[in-house]
């Protein structure tokens, strides 16, 4: 077989695309490869700048997310007991609708870079939670009763033992969390920044520059993507191993009534952190609504009903269309997996282009794919599809290299073929990364549709927000928050259940707590 040298394929593709811009000029969506490079030669000097902004705003939120994350991991672990509140509070912080923090952070810090760095920062909080708790919980049990057995205690075993086991996690996080600071700080320049990435990504989308909006977007997608790269190159040459899988939170011994009561209680603690805050920095409650304030607005109020009809419609229309997309993204991502497992060579084709679509910050790829696909259900349940493929195309294909290696030897001598050893042996192998993925998907589809809905299609609860932070009705947008973090947690313990159905009757040693 003759290997084409990298560059004629390259080269190939770049004359595809400028063909294929050029065919579909009159469809407005894809800009050619030379109109793309002629607007940087000629906006170089801007786009510099605007770049050392962003990248410096991303930065920061980068370091004090992945600081939170950390923290909060190593908390979980100490206080074991906290476990499930600290979960519950890191999922509804990154489950927060950029579409209505972003107004409010900038009330509260006015002029400045203050709402970037923060919303930069809880992108990244929970990405680099998850992956660092089941990192410092997968130590195997023997080395922590040998360390017991000397004595050692919580502290000591933390430090001497978790810690090292959880470096392969804490770097897959940051992997992760390095597309998602960048993606936040980009948001927070949307609410009234006045420099960065993303005010020219408004500009562009305003005036219809598709041009200037493909130079953005891949300028975004390559500053990703050098990250992630750059990162996982930092662990190569630290020589730490891959980390296994996502596995599954253990089993609670309490049964459903155990876990129900702490999933109360956690929602019952946000609601005092909600409360606490508010309180503790003395904020006007014109728009630093209280908990009970969003129950007056929806519950009590004498126009209550109205509000909430608006608001479940608005939600309603939501979730029509991140249900489907949720679901097709878990699935492509999967079977994606499963066919490179079939046929590797292809790997060197769709992960390049996997890569390059999860680093595209979702503002700039979500008008783009409307703009295809049109303002109906298609293309916002495609923008949701692809903010979630990747990451489940990656999981995946770490749990289908999980696979015990006797299982597939005795496969193998049966001279099984590649399909039965898949259904067999590595479909079982992937099911507990692919439940992690989905788990950790369910944020991700807010963001996706609600960016879409702010941005391009102009329904659902995403444009709902974004209509009332424009008038003021910050009633209306703690609620639509409230409603979109109880939303979140319902489908994140909907898939938890599933999870735990199906892992007992595939891989009980997962549920192992």
């Amino acid at each position: 077989m003759i290997r084409m040298p990298r560059v004629v394929v390259w080269a190939a593709l770049l004359l595809g695309w400028e063909v294929f811009a050029r065919l579909t000029a009159d469809g407005f969506v894809i800009a050619a490869p030379t109109e793309i490079a002629q607007y940087v030669w000629r906006n170089t000097g801007l786009l510099w700048r605007a770049t050392g902004v962003t990248g410096w705003v991303a930065l920061q939120g980068f370091v004090w997310g992945n600081l939170a994350g950390v923290m909060l991991a190593l908390a979980a672990v100490l206080i074991p007991r906290a476990e499930r509140g600290l979960l519950t509070l890191a999922l509804l912080v990154f489950c927060l609708p950029l579409v209505a923090t972003g107004p409010i952070l900038r009330v509260l810090y006015g002029p400045g870079q203050g709402p970037q760095v923060t919303l930069a920062a809880l992108s990244v909080v929970y990405t680099t939670f998850l992956p660092v708790l089941v990192g410092l919980r997968a130590v195997p049990q023997s080395w922590l009763d040998l360390a017991r057995s000397y004595g050692r205690g919580p502290v000591t075993l933390l430090a001497l033992v978790r810690l090292p086991a959880a470096l392969p996690y804490l770097v897959a996080g940051l992997q992760i969390a390095a597309p998602a600071a960048f993606l936040g700080a980009m948001v927070g320049e949307f609410t009234g920044a006045e420099r960065g990435l993303g005010v020219l990504t408004v500009r562009a989308l305003r005036g219809l520059d598709l041009p200037a909006t493909w130079a953005v977007a891949l300028l975004a997608a390559a500053l990703s993507m050098a990250a992630f790269a750059g990162i996982g190159a930092l662990g190569r040459r630290l020589s730490l191993a891959p980390p296994e899988i996502l596995l599954a939170a253990p089993d609670d011994a309490r049964g459903r009534a155990g876990a129900s009561i702490q999933g109360i209680a956690a929602v019952a603690v946000a609601l005092a952190v909600w409360q606490g805050a508010m309180d503790a920095f003395d904020l006007p409650r014109f728009f630093a609504r209280r908990p009970g304030d969003v129950w007056d607005y929806l519950v009590t109020a004498p126009e209550a009903g109205a509000h909430r009809a608006n608001l479940l419609a608005a939600l309603g229309e939501t979730l029509t269309v991140a249900l489907p997309g949720y679901g097709a993204g878990l699935l492509l991502g999967a079977g994606l997996a499963a066919l490179l497992t079939l046929a590797p060579p292809l790997a060197a084709l769709v992960l390049p282009v996997s890569v390059a679509l999860r680093s595209i910050p979702i503002i700039a790829t979500a008008p783009l794919i409307v703009w295809a696909l049109g303002r109906g259900a298609a293309g916002s349940i495609t923008v949701v599809a692809v903010m979630i493929f990747f990451p489940t195309l990656v999981a995946c294909l770490h749990g289908l290299a999980r696979a015990p290696r006797p299982l597939m030897d005795l496969f193998d001598s049966y001279d099984a073929g590649p399909l039965r050893r898949l259904w067999g042996v590595q479909l079982p192998a992937m099911l507990p990364a692919f439940f992690a993925s989905a788990r950790m998907a369910v944020p991700a589809a807010i963001l996706a549709v609600t960016t879409a809905e702010w941005l391009a299609t102009g329904r659902g609860i995403g444009a709902l927000m974004a209509t009332v932070a424009s008038t003021s009705d910050y009633a209306m947008l703690w609620s639509a928050i409230a409603v979109i973090g109880l939303a979140a947690l319902a489908t994140h313990a909907g898939v938890a259940a599933l999870e735990r159905a199906v892992l007992r009757r595939t891989s009980p040693e997962q549920l192992a707590g």
